[in-house]
C-alpha cells in the first residue's frame, strides 16, 4: 500500500528535512510513514465564496502534518488520530467520485508530505476523465522543490501566511524560520497560479492563489504586519481571506493567550486596518464563525 518513491526513502519532502524512510514505515514529523491516509472526502461548503460557491469544493482531508500547530482547527487529523490507508489508485477514484458529485474543485487539505502520491493520483485521475480545478490548500511550510513538482498540475494555491513574528511561529509551530520559508513558498505558488481568473458565469475561481490569515486573540499588531508584506508585495494580483474563525478547543485551555476568540474589536481593527492599505481583493468574515461548525467530522465519508 506504500508508494516506493525515493522522495520518500530519504524524506526531504518539506523544510523539517527529516531523512527518514517512510517507505519503510519510519515516521517523520508530519506523524506519518508511507501509508496514504485520508480522514474525509467530501463536497465542503465553508471555504471562501469563489471556491465553495452553491455547490461545495470537493475536499480531501489527508491526516499528518508537518506544522501541527498547538492550536490546530483539525488537531486530531493534524496528529493523526484519524485516517484510513488508501492506495493511490483509490484517490485517484476519490477525485473522480467528487467530480461526478458536482464539486466545485478538487481541495486537498494539508497535502504536503503526501505530494509524490497526490502527483501520481493526479495525473491518472486527469487521464481518466478529471477536469476540476485543482486546490492546493496548505500550512505554507514548504519546499520549492517540492511545490515544483505540482506545476502543471495544480490550479489554485490556497496557502495560509500565519505569523509574521519568530517568537509567534516557533511558539505555535516549533519553527522559528516559518515567515521567511512561507514567503517563497508563495512567491513560487504565485509563479506557478498567477493572477486569479474566474469563471464568468458562476464566479468560481480557476487558477490564482487565496492567501489566507487567520487572526489569532491578541495578536493584532503581527496580523497588521502580515498585511502589509501581502499587499506591498502582490498588490491586486492575489486575493487575501481575512479570517475571524479562530476556535479555541480543549487542546489550548492551558494557553491563557489561546483559549478565547478573537474580539470583534480585534477583527474589526484588522479589517480597517487593510481598507487603509488599499486592499480591495479580500473576504472577510461577517457574524459568530467563531464555533465549530467550521471543522467537519472526520468520520471517512468518501474514502
Amino acid at each position: 500500500m506504500r508508494v516506493t518513491s525515493p522522495l520518500l526513502s530519504n524524506c526531504t519532502l518539506c523544510p523539517r528535512q527529516c531523512g527518514v524512510d517512510r517507505t519503510a514505515g519510519q515516521i517523520g514529523y508530519c506523524g506519518m510513514s508511507g501509508d496514504l491516509l485520508v480522514a474525509r472526502a467530501a463536497l465542503h461548503m465553508w471555504e471562501e465564496p469563489c471556491i465553495s460557491a452553491n455547490v461545495g469544493s470537493g475536499t480531501v482531508f489527508f491526516s499528518g502534518c508537518n506544522l501541527k500547530c498547538v492550536f490546530c482547527q483539525n488537531h486530531s487529523i493534524a496528529l493523526g488520530d484519524c485516517g484510513k490507508p488508501i492506495t493511490v489508485q483509490r484517490l485517484a477514484e476519490i477525485f473522480l467520485e467528487l467530480q461526478q458529485k458536482g464539486a466545485a474543485n478538487i481541495n486537498l487539505v494539508t497535502p504536503t508530505h503526501y505530494i509524490p502520491q497526490i502527483r501520481e493520483a493526479l495525473l491518472h485521475a486527469k487521464e481518466n476523465g478529471l477536469i476540476l480545478p485543482i486546490v492546493y490548500n496548505t500550512g505554507s511550510y514548504e519546499s520549492v522543490e517540492s511545490l515544483r513538482l505540482l506545476e502543471g498540475l495544480v490550479d489554485i494555491y490556497l496557502p495560509d501566511l500565519k505569523y509574521y513574528s519568530t517568537e509567534l511561529s516557533s511558539t505555535h509551530s516549533h519553527a522559528s524560520d516559518y515567515f521567511q520559508v512561507a514567503t517563497v513558498a508563495i512567491d513560487e505558488m504565485y509563479r506557478q497560479a498567477g493572477k486569479p481568473v474566474f469563471n464568468k458565469n458562476t464566479g468560481i475561481l480557476q487558477k490564482g492563489i487565496i492567501v489566507r490569515h487567520l487572526l489569532l486573540p491578541g495578536q493584532t499588531k503581527d496580523s497588521k504586519k502580515i498585511l502589509r508584506y501581502l499587499y506591498e508585495t502582490y498588490g491586486d494580483n492575489i486575493y487575501i481571506s481575512i479570517m475571524n474563525q479562530y476556535t479555541p478547543l480543549p487542546h489550548v485551555t492551558h494557553i491563557p493567550d489561546l483559549n478565547r476568540k478573537v474580539t470583534a474589536e480585534e477583527y474589526d481593527k484588522i479589517v480597517n486596518f487593510a481598507i487603509r492599505l488599499g486592499i480591495t481583493n479580500a473576504f472577510i468574515q461577517e457574524g459568530e464563525t467563531a464555533t465549530e461548525s467550521f471543522i467537519p467530522p472526520f468520520d471517512l465519508e468518501g474514502v
